[in-house]
Protein backbone atom coordinates (compact mmCIF):
# COMPACT_ATOMS: atom_id res chain seq x y z
CA UNK A 1 0.00 0.00 0.00
CA UNK A 2 1.03 3.37 -0.92
CA UNK A 3 1.91 6.22 1.86
CA UNK A 4 -1.20 8.12 -0.19
CA UNK A 5 -3.64 4.70 -0.17
CA UNK A 6 -2.51 4.50 3.53
CA UNK A 7 -3.87 8.45 4.74
CA UNK A 8 -6.83 7.86 2.82
CA UNK A 9 -7.49 3.99 4.59
CA UNK A 10 -6.90 6.14 7.57
CA UNK A 11 -9.36 8.93 6.71
CA UNK A 12 -11.92 6.36 5.96
CA UNK A 13 -11.44 4.83 8.94
CA UNK A 14 -11.79 8.02 11.42
CA UNK A 15 -14.89 9.17 9.21
CA UNK A 16 -16.31 5.36 10.59
CA UNK A 17 -16.56 6.83 13.88
CA UNK A 18 -16.68 10.97 13.61
CA UNK A 19 -18.84 11.06 10.77
CA UNK A 20 -18.75 14.51 9.22
CA UNK A 21 -21.64 16.84 10.06
CA UNK A 22 -21.81 18.87 6.89
CA UNK A 23 -23.44 22.55 7.13
CA UNK A 24 -24.71 22.83 3.58
CA UNK A 25 -26.06 21.02 0.65
CA UNK A 26 -28.09 22.54 -1.79
CA UNK A 27 -30.12 18.94 -3.14
CA UNK A 28 -33.45 20.36 -2.42
CA UNK A 29 -33.03 23.88 -4.96
CA UNK A 30 -31.47 21.08 -7.42
CA UNK A 31 -34.48 18.91 -6.96
CA UNK A 32 -36.98 21.53 -7.72
CA UNK A 33 -35.20 22.87 -11.02
CA UNK A 34 -33.94 19.35 -12.59
CA UNK A 35 -37.33 17.45 -11.39
CA UNK A 36 -39.98 19.49 -10.15
CA UNK A 37 -39.41 17.83 -6.57
CA UNK A 38 -40.20 14.45 -8.58
CA UNK A 39 -38.43 12.16 -6.58
CA UNK A 40 -38.75 9.54 -9.26
CA UNK A 41 -36.99 11.15 -11.89
CA UNK A 42 -34.35 12.06 -9.75
CA UNK A 43 -33.92 8.71 -7.80
CA UNK A 44 -31.27 9.33 -5.15
CA UNK A 45 -31.20 5.75 -4.09
CA UNK A 46 -31.17 4.89 -7.86
CA UNK A 47 -27.72 4.80 -10.30
CA UNK A 48 -25.26 8.04 -9.79
CA UNK A 49 -26.82 11.09 -11.59
CA UNK A 50 -24.43 13.62 -13.51
CA UNK A 51 -26.56 16.25 -12.58
CA UNK A 52 -26.38 16.12 -9.12
CA UNK A 53 -23.59 16.01 -6.33
CA UNK A 54 -25.52 14.21 -3.87
CA UNK A 55 -27.18 10.92 -3.35
CA UNK A 56 -27.12 8.00 -0.95
CA UNK A 57 -24.38 5.94 -1.78
CA UNK A 58 -21.81 8.98 -2.49
CA UNK A 59 -23.02 10.12 1.15
CA UNK A 60 -22.16 7.00 2.40
CA UNK A 61 -18.94 7.07 0.75
CA UNK A 62 -17.80 10.17 1.72
CA UNK A 63 -18.63 9.29 5.55
CA UNK A 64 -21.58 11.83 6.02
CA UNK A 65 -23.41 10.96 9.20
CA UNK A 66 -24.74 14.50 9.70
CA UNK A 67 -26.30 16.96 6.10
CA UNK A 68 -27.79 20.57 7.12
CA UNK A 69 -30.07 20.54 3.48
CA UNK A 70 -30.40 24.16 2.23
CA UNK A 71 -33.84 25.47 2.41
CA UNK A 72 -32.99 28.15 0.18
CA UNK A 73 -35.05 30.69 -1.59
CA UNK A 74 -33.45 32.91 -4.19
CA UNK A 75 -33.70 36.61 -3.57
CA UNK A 76 -35.38 37.25 -6.45
CA UNK A 77 -38.41 35.97 -4.63
CA UNK A 78 -40.29 38.47 -2.63
CA UNK A 79 -42.71 38.47 0.34
CA UNK A 80 -45.68 35.58 0.35
CA UNK A 81 -43.89 34.01 -2.68
CA UNK A 82 -40.32 33.65 -0.82
CA UNK A 83 -42.31 32.29 1.90
CA UNK A 84 -44.51 29.24 -0.08
CA UNK A 85 -41.22 28.71 -1.95
CA UNK A 86 -39.20 28.15 1.50
CA UNK A 87 -42.61 25.71 2.66
CA UNK A 88 -41.97 23.50 -0.73
CA UNK A 89 -38.58 23.53 -0.17
CA UNK A 90 -39.32 22.34 3.62
CA UNK A 91 -41.60 19.86 2.50
CA UNK A 92 -38.70 18.42 -0.18
CA UNK A 93 -36.85 17.52 2.47
CA UNK A 94 -39.39 16.21 4.98
CA UNK A 95 -40.04 13.79 1.79
CA UNK A 96 -36.84 12.64 1.23
CA UNK A 97 -36.23 11.69 4.45
CA UNK A 98 -39.73 10.01 4.47
CA UNK A 99 -38.37 8.45 1.32
CA UNK A 100 -35.21 7.42 2.29
CA UNK A 101 -36.17 6.42 5.62
CA UNK A 102 -33.53 3.82 5.91
CA UNK A 103 -30.61 5.95 5.62
CA UNK A 104 -31.55 9.57 6.43
CA UNK A 105 -32.87 10.07 10.50
CA UNK A 106 -34.45 13.52 10.60
CA UNK A 107 -33.41 15.73 13.16
CA UNK A 108 -34.28 18.90 15.08
CA UNK A 109 -31.39 18.73 18.49
CA UNK A 110 -28.05 17.45 19.08
CA UNK A 111 -29.31 14.37 20.97
CA UNK A 112 -31.34 13.28 17.19
CA UNK A 113 -28.08 13.69 14.92
CA UNK A 114 -26.27 11.48 18.11
CA UNK A 115 -29.21 8.66 18.04
CA UNK A 116 -28.81 9.15 14.06
CA UNK A 117 -25.12 8.53 13.92
CA UNK A 118 -25.91 5.31 16.63
CA UNK A 119 -28.63 3.74 14.36
CA UNK A 120 -26.50 4.18 10.90
CA UNK A 121 -28.01 6.55 9.79
CA UNK A 122 -27.24 10.34 8.59
CA UNK A 123 -28.94 13.26 10.11
CA UNK A 124 -31.30 14.88 8.32
CA UNK A 125 -31.25 18.75 9.38
CA UNK A 126 -33.17 21.99 7.55
CA UNK A 127 -31.48 25.24 7.59
CA UNK A 128 -33.28 28.64 5.76
CA UNK A 129 -31.04 30.58 3.47
CA UNK A 130 -31.35 34.10 3.58
CA UNK A 131 -33.60 36.01 5.86
CA UNK A 132 -35.71 37.10 3.18
CA UNK A 133 -37.49 33.84 3.74
CA UNK A 134 -39.48 35.05 6.98
CA UNK A 135 -41.07 37.92 4.93
CA UNK A 136 -40.09 40.17 7.86
CA UNK A 137 -42.34 38.51 10.26
CA UNK A 138 -41.00 36.76 13.48
CA UNK A 139 -44.30 34.69 13.43
CA UNK A 140 -42.92 33.21 10.22
CA UNK A 141 -39.62 32.95 12.19
CA UNK A 142 -41.08 30.82 14.59
CA UNK A 143 -42.75 28.87 12.56
CA UNK A 144 -39.96 27.99 10.32
CA UNK A 145 -38.94 26.42 13.19
CA UNK A 146 -41.85 24.52 13.99
CA UNK A 147 -41.34 23.22 11.05
CA UNK A 148 -37.82 21.88 11.55
CA UNK A 149 -35.63 24.37 10.63
CA UNK A 150 -32.57 24.77 12.98
CA UNK A 151 -30.32 27.70 11.12
CA UNK A 152 -31.14 30.50 9.13
CA UNK A 153 -28.67 32.52 7.17
CA UNK A 154 -29.38 36.25 7.62
CA UNK A 155 -29.19 37.23 4.16
CA UNK A 156 -28.34 35.43 0.57
CA UNK A 157 -26.15 37.59 -2.20
CA UNK A 158 -28.45 40.57 -1.90
CA UNK A 159 -29.54 42.92 1.19
CA UNK A 160 -32.76 42.79 3.05
CA UNK A 161 -34.79 44.86 4.50
CA UNK A 162 -32.89 44.09 8.01
CA UNK A 163 -29.35 42.99 6.98
CA UNK A 164 -26.58 43.73 4.87
CA UNK A 165 -25.20 41.07 2.61
CA UNK A 166 -21.50 40.56 1.55
CA UNK A 167 -22.17 40.86 -2.37
CA UNK A 168 -24.66 43.58 -2.38
CA UNK A 169 -23.81 47.55 -1.53
CA UNK A 170 -24.16 48.36 1.92
CA UNK A 171 -27.81 49.40 2.69
CA UNK A 172 -27.77 49.63 6.75
CA UNK A 173 -24.32 49.35 7.28
CA UNK A 174 -24.52 45.81 9.00
CA UNK A 175 -27.59 44.64 11.14
CA UNK A 176 -30.91 47.70 11.87
CA UNK A 177 -32.77 47.47 14.88
CA UNK A 178 -35.29 44.54 13.36
CA UNK A 179 -32.55 42.58 12.40
CA UNK A 180 -31.37 42.67 16.09
CA UNK A 181 -34.00 41.29 17.08
CA UNK A 182 -34.43 38.47 14.64
CA UNK A 183 -30.91 37.36 16.41
CA UNK A 184 -32.79 37.65 20.24
CA UNK A 185 -35.54 35.46 18.40
CA UNK A 186 -33.39 33.17 16.91
CA UNK A 187 -31.44 32.73 20.23
CA UNK A 188 -35.02 32.54 21.95
CA UNK A 189 -36.31 29.53 19.67
CA UNK A 190 -32.53 27.58 19.33
CA UNK A 191 -32.48 28.37 15.85
CA UNK A 192 -28.90 28.35 14.83
CA UNK A 193 -27.77 32.37 13.53
CA UNK A 194 -25.61 31.76 10.71
CA UNK A 195 -23.31 34.46 9.43
CA UNK A 196 -22.68 33.07 6.19
CA UNK A 197 -23.42 35.69 3.05
CA UNK A 198 -23.88 38.89 5.24
CA UNK A 199 -21.58 41.71 5.48
CA UNK A 200 -18.49 41.74 7.68
CA UNK A 201 -20.58 44.48 8.81
CA UNK A 202 -23.22 42.56 9.86
CA UNK A 203 -21.42 39.31 11.37
CA UNK A 204 -20.05 41.81 13.77
CA UNK A 205 -23.50 42.96 14.48
CA UNK A 206 -24.93 39.85 15.17
CA UNK A 207 -22.20 38.72 17.23
CA UNK A 208 -22.68 41.75 19.50
CA UNK A 209 -26.63 40.96 19.44
CA UNK A 210 -26.48 36.96 19.59
CA UNK A 211 -26.90 35.64 23.66
CA UNK A 212 -25.77 31.89 21.34
CA UNK A 213 -23.04 30.62 19.79
CA UNK A 214 -23.26 31.74 15.87
CA UNK A 215 -22.40 29.46 13.19
CA UNK A 216 -20.46 30.06 8.95
CA UNK A 217 -22.59 27.16 7.19
CA UNK A 218 -20.11 27.82 4.20
CA UNK A 219 -17.61 30.47 4.15
CA UNK A 220 -14.10 30.07 4.37
CA UNK A 221 -11.26 32.67 5.58
CA UNK A 222 -10.60 35.90 3.97
CA UNK A 223 -7.12 36.48 4.64
CA UNK A 224 -6.61 33.42 2.65
CA UNK A 225 -8.87 34.41 -0.59
CA UNK A 226 -9.91 37.74 -0.81
CA UNK A 227 -13.81 37.89 -1.64
CA UNK A 228 -16.17 38.71 0.18
CA UNK A 229 -17.70 35.95 1.18
CA UNK A 230 -15.52 35.04 3.00
CA UNK A 231 -14.86 35.43 6.89
CA UNK A 232 -12.32 38.22 8.18
CA UNK A 233 -9.62 37.19 10.73
CA UNK A 234 -11.40 39.96 13.40
CA UNK A 235 -14.62 38.11 13.15
CA UNK A 236 -12.89 34.51 13.63
CA UNK A 237 -10.90 36.52 16.66
CA UNK A 238 -14.20 36.01 18.30
CA UNK A 239 -15.67 32.95 17.31
CA UNK A 240 -14.05 31.35 21.22
CA UNK A 241 -15.97 33.78 22.91
CA UNK A 242 -19.10 33.27 21.29
CA UNK A 243 -18.26 29.71 21.15
CA UNK A 244 -19.27 29.60 17.18
CA UNK A 245 -18.20 27.66 14.50
CA UNK A 246 -16.82 28.34 11.08
CA UNK A 247 -17.51 25.54 8.96
CA UNK A 248 -15.49 25.53 5.58
CA UNK A 249 -16.98 25.93 2.14
CA UNK A 250 -15.44 24.17 -0.88
CA UNK A 251 -16.74 26.92 -3.69
CA UNK A 252 -13.75 27.54 -5.80
CA UNK A 253 -14.12 30.90 -6.34
CA UNK A 254 -14.34 31.70 -2.71
CA UNK A 255 -11.16 29.59 -2.04
CA UNK A 256 -8.84 30.17 -4.82
CA UNK A 257 -7.69 33.67 -5.63
CA UNK A 258 -7.46 32.73 -9.32
CA UNK A 259 -10.46 30.94 -9.43
CA UNK A 260 -12.01 34.46 -8.73
CA UNK A 261 -11.58 36.19 -11.85
CA UNK A 262 -12.59 33.53 -14.28
CA UNK A 263 -15.97 32.69 -12.33
CA UNK A 264 -16.77 36.29 -12.86
CA UNK A 265 -16.40 36.27 -16.40
CA UNK A 266 -17.90 32.76 -16.53
CA UNK A 267 -21.13 34.13 -14.58
CA UNK A 268 -21.41 37.16 -17.21
CA UNK A 269 -21.53 34.34 -19.64
CA UNK A 270 -24.02 32.59 -18.18
CA UNK A 271 -26.29 36.16 -18.08
CA UNK A 272 -25.65 36.54 -22.07
CA UNK A 273 -27.13 33.43 -22.56
CA UNK A 274 -30.27 34.19 -20.08
CA UNK A 275 -29.12 31.89 -17.41
CA UNK A 276 -28.99 32.62 -13.89
CA UNK A 277 -25.35 32.48 -12.85
CA UNK A 278 -25.70 30.28 -10.04
CA UNK A 279 -27.84 27.61 -12.55
CA UNK A 280 -26.60 24.18 -12.37
CA UNK A 281 -29.16 22.64 -14.81
CA UNK A 282 -28.03 20.18 -17.73
CA UNK A 283 -28.42 23.28 -20.16
CA UNK A 284 -26.53 25.59 -17.54
CA UNK A 285 -23.92 23.10 -17.26
CA UNK A 286 -23.87 22.77 -20.98
CA UNK A 287 -23.35 26.63 -21.26
CA UNK A 288 -19.90 26.85 -18.60
CA UNK A 289 -18.46 23.79 -19.92
CA UNK A 290 -18.58 25.55 -23.61
CA UNK A 291 -16.91 28.91 -22.14
CA UNK A 292 -14.32 26.60 -20.11
CA UNK A 293 -13.34 24.60 -23.42
CA UNK A 294 -12.07 28.34 -24.28
CA UNK A 295 -10.85 29.52 -21.31
CA UNK A 296 -9.23 27.33 -18.83
CA UNK A 297 -10.71 27.32 -15.15
CA UNK A 298 -8.43 27.84 -12.27
CA UNK A 299 -8.50 24.25 -10.53
CA UNK A 300 -9.20 24.19 -6.60
CA UNK A 301 -7.93 21.03 -4.39
CA UNK A 302 -8.25 19.54 -1.39
CA UNK A 303 -5.09 21.32 -0.50
CA UNK A 304 -6.85 24.38 -1.52
CA UNK A 305 -9.25 23.78 1.20
CA UNK A 306 -6.69 22.49 4.04
CA UNK A 307 -5.23 26.26 3.82
CA UNK A 308 -7.96 27.49 4.70
CA UNK A 309 -8.92 24.75 7.35
CA UNK A 310 -5.51 25.76 8.43
CA UNK A 311 -5.30 29.12 8.77
CA UNK A 312 -8.65 29.24 10.33
CA UNK A 313 -7.60 26.84 12.97
CA UNK A 314 -4.87 29.24 13.67
CA UNK A 315 -7.02 32.21 14.24
CA UNK A 316 -10.32 30.93 15.59
CA UNK A 317 -9.03 27.53 17.02
CA UNK A 318 -9.50 23.70 16.61
CA UNK A 319 -13.01 24.03 18.69
CA UNK A 320 -14.16 26.59 16.47
CA UNK A 321 -14.00 25.12 12.77
CA UNK A 322 -16.43 23.10 10.43
CA UNK A 323 -17.25 21.69 7.13
CA UNK A 324 -19.70 22.93 4.91
CA UNK A 325 -19.37 22.17 1.01
CA UNK A 326 -21.85 23.52 -0.64
CA UNK A 327 -22.93 20.44 -2.92
CA UNK A 328 -25.27 20.71 -5.34
CA UNK A 329 -25.04 24.66 -5.08
CA UNK A 330 -22.49 25.50 -7.17
CA UNK A 331 -21.46 24.63 -10.52
CA UNK A 332 -17.66 23.59 -9.97
CA UNK A 333 -16.00 21.70 -7.70
CA UNK A 334 -12.62 21.12 -6.32
CA UNK A 335 -10.55 18.46 -7.80
CA UNK A 336 -10.78 15.49 -5.43
CA UNK A 337 -13.48 16.89 -4.17
CA UNK A 338 -16.08 16.54 -6.79
CA UNK A 339 -19.14 15.38 -4.73
CA UNK A 340 -19.92 14.29 -1.61
CA UNK A 341 -18.00 11.33 -1.77
CA UNK A 342 -14.94 13.31 -1.62
CA UNK A 343 -14.42 13.93 2.20
CA UNK A 344 -11.97 11.68 2.75
CA UNK A 345 -9.64 13.22 0.36
CA UNK A 346 -9.96 16.70 2.53
CA UNK A 347 -9.10 14.14 5.59
CA UNK A 348 -6.32 12.38 4.54
CA UNK A 349 -4.98 16.09 3.07
CA UNK A 350 -4.87 17.08 6.67
CA UNK A 351 -3.25 13.97 7.61
CA UNK A 352 -0.42 14.28 6.03
CA UNK A 353 -0.23 18.38 7.80
CA UNK A 354 0.01 16.38 11.05
CA UNK A 355 -3.76 16.85 12.19
CA UNK A 356 -4.45 14.76 14.76
CA UNK A 357 -7.41 11.99 15.02
CA UNK A 358 -8.74 14.17 18.10
CA UNK A 359 -8.25 17.50 16.19
CA UNK A 360 -9.90 15.82 13.14
CA UNK A 361 -13.00 14.34 15.00
CA UNK A 362 -13.81 18.05 16.24
CA UNK A 363 -13.57 19.42 12.82
CA UNK A 364 -15.94 17.05 11.24
CA UNK A 365 -18.05 16.29 13.89
CA UNK A 366 -18.08 16.82 17.73
CA UNK A 367 -17.88 20.83 17.24
CA UNK A 368 -20.83 21.31 14.80
CA UNK A 369 -22.57 18.59 17.41
CA UNK A 370 -21.44 21.34 20.42
CA UNK A 371 -23.01 24.18 18.66
CA UNK A 372 -26.38 22.92 18.33
CA UNK A 373 -26.17 21.51 21.76
CA UNK A 374 -25.05 25.08 23.37
CA UNK A 375 -27.80 27.23 21.53
CA UNK A 376 -30.24 24.67 22.62
CA UNK A 377 -29.14 25.64 26.12
CA UNK A 378 -29.42 29.32 25.69
CA UNK A 379 -32.93 28.90 24.02
CA UNK A 380 -34.16 27.52 27.66
CA UNK A 381 -32.68 30.15 29.43
CA UNK A 382 -34.12 32.67 27.20
CA UNK A 383 -37.22 31.10 27.24
CA UNK A 384 -37.66 31.53 31.21
CA UNK A 385 -36.27 35.74 30.47
CA UNK A 386 -38.57 36.45 27.63
CA UNK A 387 -41.80 35.31 25.83
CA UNK A 388 -42.06 35.51 21.85
CA UNK A 389 -41.45 38.93 20.09
CA UNK A 390 -44.33 40.78 18.76
CA UNK A 391 -42.04 43.23 17.46
CA UNK A 392 -42.41 44.36 13.97
CA UNK A 393 -40.45 45.66 11.07
CA UNK A 394 -42.56 49.00 10.84
CA UNK A 395 -41.85 49.85 14.86
CA UNK A 396 -38.33 48.82 15.26
CA UNK A 397 -37.07 50.39 11.52
CA UNK A 398 -38.90 53.06 12.43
Amino acid sequence: MTAAAGRLAEARELLASAPVVDGHNDLPWALREQCGYDLDKLDIAGDRSASLHTDLARLRAGGVGAQFWSVYVPGRLAGDHAVSATLEQIDAVDRLIERYAADLAPALTADDIEKAREEGRIASLKGAEGGHSINNSLATLRALHTLGVRYMTLTHNENNDWADSATDEPRHGGLTAFGREVVREMNRTGMLVDLSHVAATTMRDALDATAAPVIFSHSSSRAVCDHPRNIPDDVLERLPANGGVAMATFVPKFILPAAVEWTARADENMRAHGMHHLATTPEAMAIHRAFEADNPRPIATAATVADHLDHMREVAGIDHIGIGGDYDGTAFTPAGLDDVAGYPNLIAELLTRGWSHADLAKLTWSNAVRVLRDAEAVAREQQTLRGASIATIDTLNA
